[in-house]
């Protein structure tokens, strides 16, 4: 865990956080009027340009942006999308200065950077947000470096184009040698608004799905299954809330259309900084014909794995090291999880040469285990390794409280008789939640039988014939030797009704918690259990803090800020609270957190000195 080196009460610190809301408006600088997108601007520019020394300057601005044929409505920071690169060095000040130029208020978080809470940008949570035509400065001395993103956390304009890259170069030698990097930053356009993708999603679940099941996925299933699926009144193809074709998938700003190119030489070890900051989608990554090392995930280095596939969480980032060894022109391919569409771009070592692309793969479908009722398999070692799943919770020692339960046993009087055992009704068997989950029109499912699937790839990548990165592959460089184990345990339930599009955390949607956050004493070492009670995955991601995942890796145990909970299983990881402060926690798909699957973690603040 990487220390902080503030040392403040809550009451300074609030008193700081009331100060930022007194930020002066200040007028629109000349350039921003222009045809780079004021308000009701103009056009705005595909790709990424660098930032970086003692002041940055940011103007988050409206325009328009096509792609493929599709033009719509964006949020432009500096006038492109995404955003600029943000280029800074461990250890050396910046200060970065965000100018809000719309019409309603705005907001960056800097997602994955350790900083003091009142800076990381949620507005209602850690500071008042930034209001039409006001400034908002954040003085900031990096103490970690590695590959990281920013994004808005107001309302929904992330999905409209809010959304840029950092890069923290580290003070001293890089333990990454390479000769070239490029950026990929995976995300998609819509020229729907996404007020009204949130809105068709609460009044029709499935109104933008249209891999419905066919013949051919029937096909696929025993009949045994076919009859499962049938009483459960779900689909096994409902994989993603929003695609294609309302998407158009991008890396850096580009669609398919636009035939993005990245350069090499011959014999180059290339970096690539792989970023999902997508609104909804998990992305397949591959090269074809060429291998990718994986040497950091979130930010944080990693010993080297070889690879030649990565399933990417909305939210997450890898570095990964390629070696391309003769002339020619490599696809890089972003398929999309449901596989209804992908991302493109050529590395090539010849300008002009467009690497030749895979079909689309047949769609995967969702199985019994996605659903919590057990395994059956389904590619749970794939790491080669003598690594466990995560030892099951001593439920003695839960701290349900603290997380808004109460007992974890079932509730007495659970009628096993009447419940459907192969799958029908007691999927919806909340006795089996703890006692204290909210149990309401929120929740339409429950996982009977979560497991720990840590050594699963991904939806669809469990029978595929080359090797896949799953998360028990993942071992920090460095091994920590001053780890303490957990001083106490907790356990947080995933929860939902995708049919009324209702998100939640233990049943309780963010709003309807108010002043209940999840309360940990400064420096505490916990582990938390999140146990997903949905048919979807989500990726959590903590504010503030790096978590170690449990993956069987011992005191190698990888840090990351975001962590994919499979369908119906579970996953854990351990924290050390040492960042004071009230902190988001939440699910990174846009539309799940904007219903309600999110919480605030709120950390105690060390005795004054």
């Amino acid at each position: 865990m990487i220390k902080s080196n503030i040392s403040l009460s809550r009451r300074r610190m609030v008193t700081s956080l009331a100060a930022l809301s007194g930020t002066a408006a200040l007028p629109m600088p000349a350039w921003a009027t222009g045809k780079t997108g004021g308000h009701g601007g103009g056009h705005v520019h595909k790709g990424i340009h660098e930032l970086s020394g003692a002041k940055i300057d940011l103007h988050i601005a409206e325009g328009s942006f096509s792609t493929g044929g599709r033009s719509g409505h964006a949020i432009a920071v500096n006038g492109t999308v995404p955003g600029p690169l943000i280029r800074l060095k461990e250890g050396e000040q910046t200060l970065l200065s965000v100018q809000n130029m719309l019409d309603v208020d705005s907001s960056i978080h800097w997602h994955g950077l350790l900083l003091p809470f009142q800076f990381d940008g949620v507005p209602g949570l850690s500071f008042p947000g930034i209001k039409p035509g006001a400034r908002f400065d954040v003085p900031l001395t990096p103490r970690q470096s590695g590959t990281y993103w920013w994004h808005s956390h107001s309302g929904l304009q992330e999905q409209m184009g809010h959304y840029g890259p950092i890069i923290i170069d580290p003070a001293g030698p890089d333990s990454v040698q390479y000769d070239r990097e490029h950026i990929i930053l995976l995300s998609e356009f819509t020229p729907m608004h996404p007020h009204q993708i949130m809105k068709k999603l609460k009044t029709s679940e499935g109104y933008f799905s249209r891999q419905k099941t066919s013949a051919s996925d029937d096909y696929r299933l025993s009949g045994e299954e076919r009859r499962r699926w049938g009483r459960m009144r779900m689909m096994p193809t409902d994989i993603a809330d929003v695609s294609a074709p309302t998407y158009s998938y991008l890396i850096n700003g580009h669609g398919p259309d636009d035939q993005l190119e990245l350069p090499y030489r011959p014999g180059e070890r290339v970096r690539l900084r792989i970023i999902n900051g997508s609104a909804m989608t998990f992305f397949n990554i591959r090269l074809p014909g060429l291998p990718m090392t994986v040497v950091q995930a979130d930010g944080q280095n990693v010993q080297p794995v070889e690879v030649d596939e990565l399933q990417i969480g909305v939210a997450e980032t890898y570095d990964v090291i390629v070696t391309p060894t003769a002339e020619g022109s490599f696809a890089i391919v972003a398929e999309s999880m449901d596989r209804s569409g992908m991302a493109q771009a050529s590395l090539t070592s010849q300008p002009g040469r467009k690497a030749a692309f895979p079909a689309l793969r047949d769609p995967p479908l969702l199985t019994m285990v996605d659903m919590g009722h057990g395994s059956h398999g389904g590619g749970m070692d794939h790491d080669g390794d003598d690594a466990k799943p995560a030892e099951p919770m001593d439920h003695s020692k839960m701290d349900h409280a603290a997380m808004g339960h109460g007992a974890s046993e079932p509730v007495a009087g659970h009628d096993m008789a009447a419940m459907d055992m192969t799958g029908g009704m007691i999927m919806r068997d909340t006795s089996l939640l703890p006692a204290t989950v909210k149990v309401g029109p929120g929740i339409d499912m429950v996982s009977t039988h979560p497991q720990d699937r840590t050594g699963y790839p991904g939806l669809g990548l469990d029978n595929v014939p080359h090797r896949v990165l799953n998360y028990r592959m993942l071992k920090s460089l460095e091994m920590d030797h001053e780890k303490r184990a957990p001083e106490r345990e907790m356990e947080l339930h995933l929860t939902g009704n995708m049919e009324r599009y209702m998100w939640s955390f233990d049943g309780k949607k963010f709003s309807a918690v108010g002043d209940a956050p999840i309360r940990f004493a400064h420096d505490e070492r916990v582990r938390v259990k999140l146990v997903n009670d949905t048919m979807m995955a989500h990726p959590i991601h903590l504010h503030g803090m790096f978590f170690e995942l449990v993956n069987g890796k011992g005191h190698h145990q990888p840090k990351k800020h975001t962590v994919i909970v499979q369908p119906g299983s579970s996953a854990t990881f351990d924290v050390t609270t040492d960042e004071p402060g009230d902190w988001a926690f939440h699910c990174h798909l846009l539309y799940h957190m904007h219903a309600g699957m999110m919480q605030t973690v709120s950390v105690a603040f060390p005795e004054d000195v």
